[in-house]
């Protein structure tokens, strides 16, 4: 009798049953666990789904980047709408009460932020001690519906200067005169979950402040202090896919199947992984994938080429710069794009440089006077085919490669010539330089 039911995650319960359903939309997808994510995947199975997130979590993120889900971006700001200026400090009662007061001179409103219960009414106490005159609030889970209504409906009327809450704001709240927001201990929280905060104030053609705060006293690991940078970097508007990007690089996409949040990826490597992948989307979606690569392709392992962070800041330029060079079939295709991504940089980092080689000698190894390349933990072996031993000059070969450096070693074993390297510093160039004089003697 209902053509549409709007409801909480009570509707993802086993006592709850559909007629005819067609169509499932997710709001706020990134607040869904990864239970409720694993009933939605079996309601799934027979209808369309449509997930909304300003933020969406790193899995999420990670089956759109794959081809198990497709992905839209809605990038175009409200009108008269400025980016929240943010800014990370240590926490200050100074700064507190200098941030609030400056807002209520341009007789605006201030969101503090405490997530804890126990000591919120402390905070709010403590405010109007030391700032006379000012008029607080406190919104929390544990009251009860119509408190929080009534302290809600106070503050949008203009009755409250400061709302201290907990992360009950987090969605759905649209006051336009709060433009100050003050997150304590603002390190214990998750990346999307800061941006989602941040974004309740701003929602005017005002311009509006976020102040993170961290206890000085506590040091912050590693990842916290990450999250803390990106949500300071990415200020602009619509930057909830960036912010998504980087949730993927500081926490890992997990395990895209199941409940777990980690999985086994790292023992069969996440190129092969991705590649399995690949081919099971493609299955599902009844496409025969054409092999582009043969099996038997020789791949370069103990090589720590990367893209560092200060030559390309955007996580998605990264990986674009992966994925072309990933991409590149030939040496001229290589040279071209190394010559553009220079052009465009400048200098490439010798990591980068060390990225270009990687790829310069998989591409050569594949070619027709190859048959494998072992890596051992001080010396690595690259064997020639056997036709190619069999016709090719070899003393004219030993010459060249003896001109080129006397650490090089030749074998001859079942009818087959081995260069043996040992893996002293520059020796992928040292490799690369062998197999240029290898093609040109087969030539």
């Amino acid at each position: 009798k209902i053509d549409i039911l709007i409801g909480t995650h009570r509707i993802l319960s086993n006592d709850v049953h559909f007629e005819d359903l067609g169509l499932l939309i997710i709001d706020e997808e990134q607040r869904f666990g990864v239970q409720a994510k694993e009933k939605i995947k079996e309601i799934k199975r027979t209808i369309d789904v449509l997930s909304l997130s300003a933020t969406p979590i790193p899995r999420t993120l990670q089956m759109s980047l794959v081809g198990v889900m497709s992905l839209s971006q809605l990038e175009t700001p409200p009108l008269n709408r400025m980016p929240i200026q943010t800014y990370v400090v240590e926490k200050n009662e100074g700064l507190v009460k200098e941030v609030i007061q400056r807002e209520l001179v341009r007789n605006g409103q201030v969101f503090y932020l405490h997530n804890n219960v126990s000591t919120i009414y402390n905070v709010a106490s403590k405010l109007e001690i030391e700032i006379p005159g000012i008029r607080v609030g406190v919104a929390h889970g544990k009251m009860n519906r119509e408190e929080i209504e009534d302290v809600m409906y106070r503050f949008i009327a203009g009755e409250y200067d400061v709302l201290v809450c907990t992360t009950i704001i987090e969605t759905g709240i649209d006051i336009s005169n709060a433009n100050t927001i003050i997150i304590d201990n603002a390190d214990r929280f998750g990346l999307s979950q800061l941006y989602q905060i941040r974004g309740r104030v701003g929602r005017s053609d005002r311009i509006a402040y976020a102040y993170l705060m961290h206890d000085p006293q506590r040091q912050m690991n590693e990842v916290a202090t990450k999250r803390l940078q990106a949500i300071k970097d990415f200020t602009e508007l619509g930057s909830g896919y960036k912010i998504a990007m980087r949730d993927l690089t500081i926490r890992g996409a997990g395990d895209l199947l199941g409940e777990k949040q980690a999985g086994f990826i790292n023992t069969v490597g996440m190129d092969l992984y991705l590649d399995m992948l690949h081919d099971a989307i493609l299955q599902q979606k009844g496409i025969v994938r054409q092999q582009e690569k043969p099996e038997d392709e020789i791949k370069v392992k103990d090589v720590n080429g990367y893209i560092p962070e200060q030559f390309a800041p955007q996580d998605y330029e990264k990986i674009t710069l992966y994925q072309r060079i990933d991409k590149v079939k030939s040496a001229g295709e290589l040279e071209r794009l190394e010559d553009e991504i220079r052009d465009r940089y400048g200098k490439l980092p010798n990591s980068v440089e060390l990225l270009f080689e990687k790829k310069r000698a998989e591409i050569m190894m594949n070619g027709k006077c190859f048959e494998r390349f072992d890596e051992l933990e001080k010396e690595c072996r690259l064997v020639l085919t056997e036709e190619y031993s069999q016709t090719v000059n070899g003393v004219k070969l030993f010459e060249d490669i003896m001109n080129l450096s006397g650490d090089i070693k030749l074998r001859y074993n079942h009818n087959k010539i081995a260069l043996i390297f040992v893996k002293r510093k520059n020796w992928l160039s040292l490799v690369n330089k062998a197999m240029a004089i290898v093609e040109k003697a087969g030539n």
